[in-house]
């Protein structure tokens, strides 16, 4: 069964192997549970049968007007099950009382955020790859 936790307190780095799959560059453990620590809000997917982190999503912002929900991922092995669609509705709900919440997607990603209620908007970025492990 898989439960959802909005809170960061219960996780250690040990919860959270396998993640940034395809990164060059990927955060360790560590940095990973930093990234969640620092979040404006959280909603990760947990196994209740092994105890694993097997998904999440983050959002950094405000608190006030404004929030960029800058990553969601589910574990390879977890996905095809509703996991990511349900993260992304719970952080929705978490962040309805906001003006705006943004996030950035590749273009093949843009219908599965459209089916969970957000649309399609231009805009620009900076990408420092060599950056993706935090060090």
């Amino acid at each position: 069964m898989i439960r959802y936790e909005y809170s960061s307190e219960a996780i250690t780095p040990e919860m959270l192997k396998g993640f940034f799959v395809g990164w060059p560059h990927q955060p360790s453990p560590e940095a990973h549970l930093k990234i969640l620590q620092s979040a404006y809000k959280i909603v990760v997917a947990i196994d209740d049968e092994t105890g694993n982190v097997v998904g999440f999503i983050n959002a950094i912002g405000d608190g006030v007007m404004s929030a960029y929900i800058p990553l969601l991922e589910v574990l390879p092995e977890y996905k095809n099950r509703g996991i990511g669609s349900e993260l992304v509705k719970r952080l929705l709900a978490e962040l309805s009382d906001l003006y705006m919440i943004d996030l950035t997607c590749d273009t093949d990603l843009q219908p599965f955020y459209k089916r969970l209620g957000m649309q399609p908007y231009t805009g620009m970025m900076i990408r420092n790859f060599d950056r993706q492990d935090c060090g």
